[in-house]
């Protein structure tokens, strides 16, 4: 991959499944498989002492990874995972005598019909991914997978 110093910026064309979407970016905007993008959510800001309003802030909703690319689509899928606890030591009564039993499952996109809960960092509504929403490419990353 090359260096790039202005991350590819495109949006969310069509969600493809519960994990995939496609992207209205592709090969001529210089977008790679394996590459990182962030799929944004923008809240405005406003000045408490004026009232001016100072423009957009982004956020991550889901990182997700371009995994098929074409001239002027790509397709991006989710790719971290979570341990899952779906055995004993919960809370009905035969399952505190049961030991945990783990899974490990791959993170979706959080679209309308499955709502689980993201943080703080929005409200419910504006936590979906939707068509029309922001990519970013991730310049800088540790991650690896």
């Amino acid at each position: 991959m090359a260096i790039r110093t202005e991350p590819i910026r495109g949006k969310i064309a069509k969600i493809l499944t519960s994990r995939e979407v496609a992207l209205n970016i592709g090969k001529i905007q210089g977008v790679e498989t394996g590459m990182l993008f962030d799929i944004l959510f923008e809240v405005g800001v406003t000045d408490p002492d004026t009232g001016e309003e100072l423009g957009p802030v982004e956020l991550p909703k889901t990182r997700v990874k371009i995994t098929r690319v074409s001239d002027k689509v790509s397709v991006a899928s989710t790719y971290r995972t979570m341990r899952v606890n779906v055995g004993g030591t919960g809370t009905t009564f035969s399952a505190l005598f049961q030991p945990p039993k783990w899974e490990t499952r791959r993170e979706t996109l959080r679209v309308r019909e499955s709502f689980e809960e993201l943080g703080d960092q929005m409200d419910e509504e504006n936590s979906y991914v939707t068509i029309g929403d922001p990519v970013v490419q991730v310049l800088d990353t540790e991650e690896s997978e």
